[in-house]
């Protein structure tokens, strides 16, 4: 039988981890604002699809054996880390790279090569993010109590997962918007400026980290 209230408090402890400022969300943001709305919800679903991966292996309890073995999480922890520098310096060089004054962000015909490379760049956002595992065993451990069944498992990674999918697909939208554009436009050295210091002191914060 599904505890509602306990079910209650694991949807609240989710959107408090995924609303809050973080890599995922920073880049959603700034792709939203510099390439469009498209391009947003494909970097999106990326990393939804990472965050419905670990949720997946905590289910079968893999990602507790993973969070055992401080190897497995060290290297994850360490390809994480580079992979924001790498974003960092991403960001960096587009500060410096010229403006070309627009109100709205003139998206250009699909181009799957490009969108599924911003599907990969969100994933990887997550899938090399160890607190990303450690975050859904805290999830399960306070949502599946003794004598949880699966509806109980299948309430909150369903509904986490639709959180999620509102979430960075709200931050998508959101900041897709020609309000949004018109100040990345105006402010773009200053907000790729934070951007890459946010991803800088966080994969170097990663790294040094003891997940």
């Amino acid at each position: 039988m599904i505890d509602f209230h306990q079910l209650l408090l694991v949807y609240i402890a989710y959107i408090i981890a995924v609303a809050s400022p973080g890599p995922s969300n920073m880049t959603i943001m700034g792709v939203a604002m510099s390439r469009g709305r498209a391009p947003a919800i494909v970097l999106a679903i990326g990393v939804i699809t990472g965050s419905l991966f670990w949720a997946t292996l905590t289910a079968t309890g893999l990602s507790a054996v993973l969070a055992t073995y401080a190897n497995a999480l060290f290297f994850i922890k360490i390809a994480g880390g580079f992979y924001l520098l790498y974003l960092a310096y991403k960001s960096a060089r587009s500060a410096f790279s010229p403006v070309t004054p627009q109100t709205v962000v003139q998206e250009a015909p699909v181009d799957r090569a490009e969108y599924l490379q911003l599907y990969r760049r969100g994933l990887l956002l997550h899938l090399t993010n160890p607190k990303a595992i450690l975050g859904w065993i805290a999830i399960m451990s306070l949502g599946l109590k003794p004598g949880a069944g699966a509806s109980t498992l299948a309430a909150i990674i369903g509904g986490c997962g639709l959180l999620g999918i509102t979430i960075f697909c709200g931050y998508a939208l959101l900041f897709s918007t020609a309000p949004a554009i018109r100040v990345y436009q105006r402010a773009k050295r200053y907000i790729e400026t934070v951007l890459a210091l946010f991803f800088g002191f966080a994969g170097i914060k990663l790294l040094l980290s003891r997940v």
